[in-house]
């Protein structure tokens, strides 16, 4: 079973635990992580783009000029799609973009998206996440004390923090950080997984996803 650090919030090592390896030490399968990312992306489309056609653009009902004699092109319309004002041909209509995954496609996309963090060294555990006592106003919302967590723990760049349950204190400390981004166990995806430089996971979430998928 793959074996990871536990650290505090101050970076102190404070123990270890063994992860799952259905979970956190399958094989990497790059073909269905395309095409969960593949899937993932295109379900965030609205498919609402949509363009007049010559029948939907006001005007045009009458015939520009007689049919012959005049030396010009033949012209039936001025809002066809030649001409300026007129109405796009084969343009976007609104349509649905979603692709669906079945059950066991989603979760051997989302063992292979956790399993290339830990291989890659990119996942960090934190015995807690909790929220840090703003002294200037009293309040449980602290970005400073998150961005020095962050650095403690030795997380840069992009990172996604995983929580077992939301915190909304927690949230609205990381909300200000550039490139920190916040989830919860019922929400993570394999998009933001691969997407981050680093996944900082809460060790309570590490064992809520164990318990989710391991039946």
């Amino acid at each position: 079973m793959p074996n990871i650090k536990v650290v505090d919030m101050a970076g102190s090592e404070v123990g270890s635990m063994e992860l799952n390896e259905t979970v956190f030490g399958a094989e990497v399968n790059e073909a269905v992580l395309h095409a969960a990312v593949r899937a993932y992306l295109l379900n965030q489309r609205q498919g609402t783009q949509s363009t007049l056609t010559r029948t939907e653009v006001s005007g045009g009902g009458k015939k520009p000029w007689r049919q012959k004699g005049t030396g010009r092109a033949r012209q039936g319309s001025t809002r066809a799609p030649q001409w300026t004002h007129g109405g796009v041909a084969l343009g976007p209509k609104p349509r649905s973009y979603r692709v669906d995954l079945n059950k066991k496609t989603k979760r051997v996309a989302m063992f292979s998206a956790l399993s290339s963090k830990v291989a890659g060294g990119e996942m960090i555990v934190v015995d807690k996440i909790v929220p840090v006592t703003n002294e200037k106003n009293n309040t449980g919302y602290n970005t400073k004390a998150m961005v020095r967590m962050l650095s403690a723990v030795g997380a840069p760049g992009k990172v996604l923090v995983v929580l077992a349950d939301n915190c909304d204190e927690v949230v609205r400390s990381f909300a200000n950080i550039a490139g920190v981004k916040t989830t919860q166990t019922n929400t993570i995806n394999v998009y933001d997984i691969l997407n981050c430089n680093t996944i900082v996971f809460a060790q309570d979430a590490v064992k809520k996803i164990e318990e989710v998928y391991v039946k």
